[in-house]
């Protein structure tokens, strides 16, 4: 591979092979149907010579695709279920359900909660790109809860302002193991990307971005512990990673070392995490506001089962 462009001699063991079948074989990090397009696309030479996808390649050929830039992601209107909590000329708060992703990305196009924003509400600001507009703050897939979204370019630059001061509130409930001593506690420690594993973040780096959560005891059970924890930086698995660091992993959590099962504790089926309460000033009024979204019913008979 040189500059994008992809050379590869075919070897004896690849012989007799279908052109389009030995690519897909050759370059898995590409689709079946993007190689087929580059190939009609005359992007894909057979020694120096376009091709067609059905040709059958022979040993020692020389083959050379040039990869083409993939269309800019582009969020579309999906008509999907959303739990408005609150709505302004500025801003919207909503719920987002377990198991919707935020916005486009990674392979997941359709069924984002942009998507849902866009049937809805239509026009969004593309001001933090194309594939997320309106979108100023991110909760994970796993996560239910509590996401404020701007409707205006102003709106938007007001509210991402707020994050960086850190005045907007955020506030989680969360389920983790183990009995937790202290009543309540701040966790004070810088994450980074865990390098071992690329889907995982860690706090046992010296390098890292700061990181703050206070955490407060609702209700001690005999192998968990219900609590609140209030994030005053947001980081990519802030919570998870933070009660992990004290021994505590999050109820379903397996990305960072909760079991699988643990006798007296319901399956929830997902990480037990909720955005339960938010506030941030409107760009459009100067109000405070205050929302809070009850926790989902999955979670209630998890508690429900620790009785």
């Amino acid at each position: 591979m040189s500059g994008g462009v992809h050379e590869f001699r075919v070897e004896p063991g690849q012989a007799g092979q279908r052109l389009d079948h030995l690519l897909a074989a050759a370059l898995p990090q590409y689709s079946r149907s993007r190689l087929q397009a580059w190939i009609r696309e005359g992007r894909v030479t057979v020694n120096g010579a376009t091709a067609k996808a059905s040709e059958t390649v022979r040993e020692g050929e020389e083959l050379r695709v040039t990869p083409a830039a993939p269309p800019p992601l582009r969020a579309f209107a999906e008509d999907l279920p959303l739990r408005v909590v609150y709505e302004d000329a500025a801003a919207i708060v909503v719920d987002k359900p377990a198991g919707m992703v935020v916005h486009m990305g990674a392979g997941r196009h359709e069924g984002t909660l942009v998507n849902a924003l866009l049937h809805r509400f239509g026009q969004l600001p593309a001001e933090g790109g194309e594939d997320r507009p309106g979108i100023v703050h991110r909760i994970d897939r796993e996560t239910s809860g509590l996401l404020v979204v701007a409707r205006t370019v102003a709106a938007h630059r007001a509210l991402a302002a707020q994050f960086a001061a850190r005045t907007v509130e955020k506030e989680y409930l969360a389920l983790v193991h183990g009995v937790v001593k202290a009543d309540a506690g701040r966790v004070d420690k810088p994450i980074a990307r865990d390098p071992n594993n690329r889907l995982r973040m860690t706090w046992r780096l010296e390098t890292g971005r700061a990181s703050l959560s206070e955490y407060r005891v609702l209700r001690r059970y005999e192998r968990c512990t219900y609590v609140s924890v209030r994030i005053l930086t947001g980081r990519t698995h802030q919570i998870r990673v933070h009660m992990r660091s004290l021994g505590h992993p999050l109820v379903g959590d397996r990305l960072y070392g909760a079991p699988a099962n643990t006798p007296g504790i319901p399956p929830p089926g997902r990480v037990f995490l909720h955005s339960h309460r938010l506030a941030f000033d409107s760009p459009a009024t100067g109000a405070r506001i205050r929302a809070e979204a009850p926790l989902p019913g999955e979670l209630e008979r998890v508690l429900a089962g620790l009785l």
